[in-house]
């Protein structure tokens, strides 16, 4: 099973090495591909096309008959051995996989939103696009260990 993560953007340098060590982590349990797609520069176009364009480069780069999730904040709260249950789930039943679309400072289009199969919420607070992608990366890090019992992972549920 493969596992996407298709983001706005590079991270600036203050996360980045963050961002990468948790994606290294998680790419030690999952077969994972980090997909980056250009940031819109219009300055003048409004909020709206700036978001359709972003989102549109993230829909052109999903693998075919993969699952298709949004981390979005109006998204479903899962918590850590939730997620790890769904992406335990997938790799047992040999499921193609599932990308994770991670839309820029604007977020994601209605139309990407519509087109997903599910939405996940990674906080009830408003996260700037490069934290949710190093909380995201950790998560999935996490998950990797909580599947395989190891000791990363204190939490209860």
């Amino acid at each position: 099973m493969k596992l996407t993560i298709l983001a706005v953007g590079r991270p600036d340098r203050l996360l980045r090495e963050a961002i990468e060590e948790f994606e290294r982590r998680a790419g030690h349990y999952w077969n994972l591909d980090v997909v980056e797609v250009r940031r819109e520069r219009a300055r003048s176009a409004p909020d709206e096309r700036v978001r359709d364009a972003e989102s549109q480069r993230l829909l052109e780069r999903v693998p075919a008959g993969v699952e298709l999730v949004a981390l979005t904040r109006t998204g479903d709260a899962w918590s850590s051995t939730r997620f790890a249950r769904y992406l335990g789930q997938k790799a047992v039943r040999s499921e193609p996989g599932a990308a994770f679309l991670i839309g820029g400072a604007l977020g994601l289009s209605d139309d990407v939103l519509r087109q997903t199969d599910r939405r996940m919420r990674l906080s009830t607070l408003t996260l700037t696009h490069e934290f949710a992608r190093l909380i995201f990366a950790e998560q999935l890090y996490r998950a990797g260990t909580i599947l395989r019992g190891e000791p990363y992972h204190k939490g209860r549920t």
